[in-house]
Protein backbone atom coordinates (compact mmCIF):
# COMPACT_ATOMS: atom_id res chain seq x y z
CA UNK A 1 0.00 0.00 0.00
CA UNK A 2 1.56 3.33 -1.06
CA UNK A 3 1.65 6.57 0.83
CA UNK A 4 -1.53 8.53 0.59
CA UNK A 5 -0.75 12.19 1.31
CA UNK A 6 1.62 14.86 0.11
CA UNK A 7 4.55 15.64 2.39
CA UNK A 8 5.96 19.16 2.33
CA UNK A 9 9.54 17.88 2.33
CA UNK A 10 8.84 16.06 -0.95
CA UNK A 11 7.42 19.15 -2.66
CA UNK A 12 10.69 20.68 -4.01
CA UNK A 13 11.74 17.38 -5.62
CA UNK A 14 8.23 16.85 -7.00
CA UNK A 15 8.18 20.33 -8.54
CA UNK A 16 11.66 19.83 -10.04
CA UNK A 17 10.69 16.48 -11.58
CA UNK A 18 7.46 18.04 -12.79
CA UNK A 19 9.31 20.85 -14.54
CA UNK A 20 11.81 18.50 -16.20
CA UNK A 21 9.12 16.16 -17.51
CA UNK A 22 6.84 19.08 -18.46
CA UNK A 23 9.63 20.70 -20.45
CA UNK A 24 10.55 17.39 -22.12
CA UNK A 25 6.98 17.03 -23.44
CA UNK A 26 7.33 20.28 -25.44
CA UNK A 27 4.41 22.07 -23.71
CA UNK A 28 4.78 25.11 -25.99
CA UNK A 29 3.83 23.05 -29.02
CA UNK A 30 0.95 21.31 -27.22
CA UNK A 31 -0.36 24.65 -25.95
CA UNK A 32 -0.12 26.20 -29.41
CA UNK A 33 -2.15 23.34 -30.90
CA UNK A 34 -4.87 23.67 -28.26
CA UNK A 35 -4.91 27.47 -28.70
CA UNK A 36 -5.43 27.07 -32.45
CA UNK A 37 -8.36 24.71 -31.91
CA UNK A 38 -9.69 26.96 -29.15
CA UNK A 39 -10.06 29.86 -31.58
CA UNK A 40 -11.95 27.60 -33.98
CA UNK A 41 -14.04 26.15 -31.15
CA UNK A 42 -14.72 29.38 -29.26
CA UNK A 43 -17.95 30.52 -30.97
CA UNK A 44 -19.57 27.08 -30.75
CA UNK A 45 -18.31 26.50 -27.20
CA UNK A 46 -19.67 29.81 -25.91
CA UNK A 47 -22.97 29.45 -27.79
CA UNK A 48 -23.59 26.04 -26.21
CA UNK A 49 -22.70 27.32 -22.74
CA UNK A 50 -24.85 30.43 -23.14
CA UNK A 51 -27.84 28.38 -24.32
CA UNK A 52 -27.46 25.74 -21.60
CA UNK A 53 -26.91 28.12 -18.67
CA UNK A 54 -29.21 30.71 -20.21
CA UNK A 55 -32.16 28.33 -19.90
CA UNK A 56 -31.95 28.84 -16.15
CA UNK A 57 -30.17 32.16 -15.64
CA UNK A 58 -31.23 34.06 -18.75
CA UNK A 59 -29.29 34.14 -22.01
CA UNK A 60 -28.63 37.89 -22.03
CA UNK A 61 -27.40 37.83 -18.44
CA UNK A 62 -25.06 34.91 -19.10
CA UNK A 63 -23.72 36.50 -22.26
CA UNK A 64 -23.16 39.77 -20.39
CA UNK A 65 -21.33 38.09 -17.53
CA UNK A 66 -19.11 36.07 -19.86
CA UNK A 67 -18.28 39.17 -21.89
CA UNK A 68 -17.45 41.06 -18.68
CA UNK A 69 -15.18 38.26 -17.48
CA UNK A 70 -13.39 38.05 -20.83
CA UNK A 71 -13.04 41.84 -20.84
CA UNK A 72 -11.23 41.77 -17.48
CA UNK A 73 -8.77 39.21 -18.86
CA UNK A 74 -8.34 40.07 -22.53
CA UNK A 75 -9.40 43.69 -22.65
CA UNK A 76 -12.52 45.38 -24.00
CA UNK A 77 -11.60 45.11 -27.70
CA UNK A 78 -11.05 41.34 -27.63
CA UNK A 79 -14.15 40.84 -25.50
CA UNK A 80 -16.18 42.87 -28.02
CA UNK A 81 -14.83 40.73 -30.86
CA UNK A 82 -15.91 37.58 -29.03
CA UNK A 83 -19.31 39.12 -28.25
CA UNK A 84 -19.81 39.88 -31.94
CA UNK A 85 -18.89 36.30 -32.87
CA UNK A 86 -21.41 34.97 -30.36
CA UNK A 87 -24.16 37.33 -31.49
CA UNK A 88 -23.70 36.47 -35.15
CA UNK A 89 -23.78 32.76 -34.37
CA UNK A 90 -26.88 33.05 -32.16
CA UNK A 91 -28.79 35.30 -34.57
CA UNK A 92 -28.19 33.24 -37.69
CA UNK A 93 -31.48 32.36 -39.39
CA UNK A 94 -31.59 29.47 -41.87
CA UNK A 95 -33.70 26.59 -43.16
CA UNK A 96 -33.94 23.19 -41.49
CA UNK A 97 -31.05 21.57 -43.38
CA UNK A 98 -28.76 24.54 -42.79
CA UNK A 99 -29.75 24.55 -39.12
CA UNK A 100 -28.89 20.85 -38.72
CA UNK A 101 -25.58 21.33 -40.48
CA UNK A 102 -24.91 24.41 -38.37
CA UNK A 103 -25.63 22.57 -35.12
CA UNK A 104 -23.40 19.67 -36.17
CA UNK A 105 -20.62 22.11 -37.06
CA UNK A 106 -20.94 23.91 -33.75
CA UNK A 107 -20.86 20.64 -31.80
CA UNK A 108 -17.85 19.34 -33.74
CA UNK A 109 -16.01 22.62 -33.38
CA UNK A 110 -16.83 23.09 -29.71
CA UNK A 111 -15.58 19.62 -28.80
CA UNK A 112 -12.39 19.99 -30.85
CA UNK A 113 -10.46 21.85 -28.18
CA UNK A 114 -11.24 19.20 -25.54
CA UNK A 115 -10.26 16.44 -27.97
CA UNK A 116 -6.86 18.10 -28.39
CA UNK A 117 -6.50 18.46 -24.61
CA UNK A 118 -7.21 14.73 -24.30
CA UNK A 119 -4.45 13.94 -26.80
CA UNK A 120 -2.02 16.13 -24.83
CA UNK A 121 -3.00 14.52 -21.50
CA UNK A 122 -2.44 11.08 -23.03
CA UNK A 123 1.06 12.21 -24.00
CA UNK A 124 1.74 13.49 -20.49
CA UNK A 125 0.55 10.22 -18.95
CA UNK A 126 2.57 8.20 -21.50
CA UNK A 127 -0.57 6.48 -22.71
CA UNK A 128 -0.22 4.44 -25.87
CA UNK A 129 -3.14 4.78 -28.24
CA UNK A 130 -4.57 2.06 -30.43
CA UNK A 131 -3.22 2.60 -33.94
CA UNK A 132 -6.24 0.97 -35.60
CA UNK A 133 -8.93 3.47 -36.63
CA UNK A 134 -11.96 3.25 -34.37
CA UNK A 135 -15.06 5.23 -35.26
CA UNK A 136 -16.62 4.20 -31.97
CA UNK A 137 -13.71 5.70 -30.01
CA UNK A 138 -13.94 8.95 -31.96
CA UNK A 139 -17.63 9.23 -31.10
CA UNK A 140 -16.90 8.33 -27.48
CA UNK A 141 -14.17 10.96 -27.21
CA UNK A 142 -16.39 13.62 -28.80
CA UNK A 143 -19.26 12.69 -26.46
CA UNK A 144 -16.88 12.95 -23.51
CA UNK A 145 -15.76 16.37 -24.74
CA UNK A 146 -19.36 17.53 -25.03
CA UNK A 147 -20.02 16.29 -21.50
CA UNK A 148 -17.23 18.55 -20.28
CA UNK A 149 -18.87 21.50 -22.00
CA UNK A 150 -22.03 20.76 -20.02
CA UNK A 151 -19.96 20.43 -16.84
CA UNK A 152 -18.44 23.85 -17.51
CA UNK A 153 -21.94 25.24 -18.01
CA UNK A 154 -23.11 23.74 -14.71
CA UNK A 155 -20.07 25.07 -12.83
CA UNK A 156 -20.56 28.50 -14.40
CA UNK A 157 -24.16 28.49 -13.20
CA UNK A 158 -23.01 27.70 -9.67
CA UNK A 159 -20.37 30.41 -9.95
CA UNK A 160 -22.93 32.98 -11.12
CA UNK A 161 -25.30 32.17 -8.25
CA UNK A 162 -22.56 32.27 -5.60
CA UNK A 163 -21.06 35.46 -7.03
CA UNK A 164 -24.47 37.13 -6.94
CA UNK A 165 -24.99 36.10 -3.31
CA UNK A 166 -21.50 37.24 -2.32
CA UNK A 167 -22.00 40.58 -4.11
CA UNK A 168 -25.26 41.14 -2.26
CA UNK A 169 -23.60 40.28 1.07
CA UNK A 170 -20.67 42.57 0.24
CA UNK A 171 -22.96 45.58 -0.18
CA UNK A 172 -24.71 44.82 3.11
CA UNK A 173 -21.50 44.10 5.05
CA UNK A 174 -19.79 47.22 3.68
CA UNK A 175 -22.52 49.34 5.24
CA UNK A 176 -22.97 47.44 8.51
CA UNK A 177 -19.63 45.85 9.51
CA UNK A 178 -15.94 46.78 9.75
CA UNK A 179 -13.56 46.33 6.80
CA UNK A 180 -12.06 43.13 8.18
CA UNK A 181 -15.35 41.30 7.54
CA UNK A 182 -15.28 42.56 3.96
CA UNK A 183 -11.80 41.10 3.49
CA UNK A 184 -13.13 37.78 4.74
CA UNK A 185 -15.83 37.94 2.06
CA UNK A 186 -13.15 38.52 -0.59
CA UNK A 187 -11.26 35.52 0.78
CA UNK A 188 -14.42 33.40 0.58
CA UNK A 189 -14.95 34.54 -3.01
CA UNK A 190 -11.38 33.55 -3.87
CA UNK A 191 -11.79 30.14 -2.22
CA UNK A 192 -15.07 29.58 -4.06
CA UNK A 193 -13.31 30.32 -7.36
CA UNK A 194 -10.51 27.93 -6.46
CA UNK A 195 -13.02 25.25 -5.50
CA UNK A 196 -15.01 25.51 -8.74
CA UNK A 197 -11.92 25.54 -10.96
CA UNK A 198 -10.36 22.68 -8.95
CA UNK A 199 -13.49 20.60 -9.52
CA UNK A 200 -13.28 21.17 -13.27
CA UNK A 201 -9.57 20.30 -13.40
CA UNK A 202 -10.10 17.24 -11.21
CA UNK A 203 -12.77 15.93 -13.58
CA UNK A 204 -10.52 16.60 -16.58
CA UNK A 205 -7.49 14.91 -15.00
CA UNK A 206 -9.65 11.98 -13.94
CA UNK A 207 -11.73 11.29 -17.05
CA UNK A 208 -10.06 12.85 -20.10
CA UNK A 209 -6.89 10.72 -20.40
CA UNK A 210 -7.22 7.10 -21.54
CA UNK A 211 -6.04 5.98 -18.13
CA UNK A 212 -7.74 5.64 -14.78
CA UNK A 213 -6.24 8.12 -12.32
CA UNK A 214 -7.18 7.74 -8.67
CA UNK A 215 -9.16 10.51 -7.01
CA UNK A 216 -6.59 10.89 -4.22
CA UNK A 217 -4.03 11.68 -6.91
CA UNK A 218 -6.31 13.93 -8.93
CA UNK A 219 -7.33 16.37 -6.18
CA UNK A 220 -3.80 17.35 -5.17
CA UNK A 221 -2.89 18.18 -8.76
CA UNK A 222 -6.23 19.90 -9.45
CA UNK A 223 -5.96 22.23 -6.44
CA UNK A 224 -2.38 23.18 -7.29
CA UNK A 225 -3.37 23.79 -10.93
CA UNK A 226 -6.37 25.89 -9.89
CA UNK A 227 -4.23 28.12 -7.65
CA UNK A 228 -1.64 28.59 -10.40
CA UNK A 229 -4.43 29.18 -12.93
CA UNK A 230 -6.14 31.91 -10.88
CA UNK A 231 -2.82 33.63 -10.17
CA UNK A 232 -1.77 33.28 -13.80
CA UNK A 233 -5.12 34.68 -14.98
CA UNK A 234 -4.63 37.77 -12.84
CA UNK A 235 -1.06 38.28 -14.05
CA UNK A 236 -2.08 37.76 -17.68
CA UNK A 237 -4.89 40.28 -17.32
CA UNK A 238 -2.42 42.77 -15.85
CA UNK A 239 0.14 42.05 -18.58
CA UNK A 240 -2.35 42.32 -21.43
CA UNK A 241 -3.80 45.51 -19.95
CA UNK A 242 -0.42 47.23 -19.52
CA UNK A 243 1.61 46.07 -22.52
CA UNK A 244 -1.14 45.34 -25.10
CA UNK A 245 0.98 42.74 -26.96
CA UNK A 246 -1.60 42.39 -29.75
CA UNK A 247 -1.44 46.07 -30.78
CA UNK A 248 1.18 45.38 -33.46
CA UNK A 249 -1.15 42.93 -35.24
CA UNK A 250 -3.81 45.46 -36.19
CA UNK A 251 -7.21 43.97 -37.02
CA UNK A 252 -6.00 40.48 -36.09
CA UNK A 253 -4.92 41.67 -32.64
CA UNK A 254 -7.96 40.29 -30.82
CA UNK A 255 -7.47 36.81 -32.26
CA UNK A 256 -3.76 36.93 -31.41
CA UNK A 257 -4.62 37.92 -27.84
CA UNK A 258 -7.00 34.97 -27.51
CA UNK A 259 -4.30 32.65 -28.86
CA UNK A 260 -1.79 34.01 -26.35
CA UNK A 261 -4.19 33.72 -23.41
CA UNK A 262 -5.22 30.14 -24.21
CA UNK A 263 -1.62 29.15 -24.89
CA UNK A 264 -0.34 30.58 -21.59
CA UNK A 265 -3.27 29.05 -19.69
CA UNK A 266 -2.55 25.66 -21.26
CA UNK A 267 1.07 25.85 -20.13
CA UNK A 268 -0.21 26.12 -16.55
CA UNK A 269 -2.78 23.37 -17.09
CA UNK A 270 -0.22 20.95 -18.54
CA UNK A 271 2.19 21.73 -15.70
CA UNK A 272 -0.57 20.79 -13.25
CA UNK A 273 -1.29 17.60 -15.18
CA UNK A 274 2.40 16.70 -15.12
CA UNK A 275 2.53 17.40 -11.37
CA UNK A 276 -0.43 15.05 -10.93
CA UNK A 277 1.48 12.33 -12.78
CA UNK A 278 4.67 12.91 -10.77
CA UNK A 279 2.65 12.84 -7.56
CA UNK A 280 1.11 9.54 -8.67
CA UNK A 281 4.55 8.08 -9.33
CA UNK A 282 6.01 9.36 -6.06
CA UNK A 283 3.24 7.96 -3.88
CA UNK A 284 2.66 4.78 -5.89
CA UNK A 285 -0.91 5.56 -6.96
CA UNK A 286 -1.11 3.00 -9.74
CA UNK A 287 -3.30 3.66 -12.77
CA UNK A 288 -4.73 1.18 -15.27
CA UNK A 289 -3.53 2.71 -18.53
CA UNK A 290 -4.85 2.31 -22.03
CA UNK A 291 -1.70 0.31 -22.73
CA UNK A 292 -3.02 -2.41 -20.46
CA UNK A 293 -6.29 -2.35 -22.40
CA UNK A 294 -4.37 -2.86 -25.64
CA UNK A 295 -2.50 -5.83 -24.15
CA UNK A 296 -5.80 -7.31 -22.92
CA UNK A 297 -7.30 -6.85 -26.38
CA UNK A 298 -4.31 -8.57 -28.02
CA UNK A 299 -4.60 -11.49 -25.60
CA UNK A 300 -8.30 -11.92 -26.45
CA UNK A 301 -7.56 -11.75 -30.18
CA UNK A 302 -4.79 -14.33 -29.73
CA UNK A 303 -7.24 -16.71 -28.11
Amino acid sequence: MGKLSLKIKDLPKLLLNTYKSWDANDPWRMSAVVAYYAVLSLPGLLVIIINVVGRIWGRDIVQGRLTGKLSSILGSESAETIRTMITQTLDTESNLISTIIGIATILFGATGVFYQIQISLNKIWKVESISKFSFKKILTDRAKSFAFILVIGFLLLISFVLTTIISALTDYIQKSFPDVVLYLIYLVNFLVSIGIISTLFALMFRYMPDTKVRWKTVWIGAILTAILFVLGESLLGLYFGKSNPASTYGAAGSIVLILLWVSYSCLIFFFGAEFTRQYSIKYHHDSHTHKNKIEDLKEKEGK
